[in-house]
């Protein structure tokens, strides 16, 4: 990795754990527990689409783990996997949806984050009656990932051939 790449990927990670701490202080109207808009990800899904898997698998997995740590370190598990299986139907996604579909792209990941985050919660409390909270996840996860997407699709629309690493 070069330097400048690794400069654009430590930039990348920055501004994610910026969006990440700035939206853990905004309050959601909605009663539900854990509910976040999930705006970080607007890096996560620009970087698999511009950068590629394996810089886009260690600015996740720094946000993830930087996040936890200055959150208090109890959301680790929940946000390394719903992370990873983001990431993971991401490198799917990558094949298969050109630049104008990225909206795509967030809607489904944020529904396998919402998923790898129940999985880990069934998993840590050994409660699977916590599978009938995903659906309050998913509706919401899906309007924000839309956004996440189109935000992504834009910023890769503007700076992905300008960037020349």
């Amino acid at each position: 990795m070069n330097v400048k790449r690794l400069t654009f990927c430590a930039l990348l990670t920055a501004i994610a754990l910026t969006i990440f701490m700035v939206e853990a202080q905004i309050p959601l109207p909605a009663p539900i527990p854990g509910l976040k808009l999930g705006l970080a990800n607007i890096v996560t899904v620009y970087a698999m689409f511009a950068l590629g898997p394996r810089d886009t698998l260690l600015i996740l997995i720094s946000r993830v783990f930087l996040g936890s740590l200055f959150a208090g370190g109890s959301t680790l598990p929940y946000s390394m996997a719903g992370g990873l299986c983001c990431y993971l139907i991401m490198l799917l996604l990558r094949k298969l949806l050109t630049v104008k579909q990225l909206w795509v792209c967030g809607a489904v990941s944020s529904i396998f984050h919402n998923i790898g985050q129940v999985a880990m919660a069934i998993f840590i409390t050994k409660t699977p009656s916590l599978i009938l909270y995903l659906p309050f996840l998913l509706i919401p996860g899906i309007v924000a990932g839309t956004f996440t997407g189109l935000a992504a699709q834009f910023l890769l629309q503007r700076l992905g051939s300008r960037i020349k690493l």
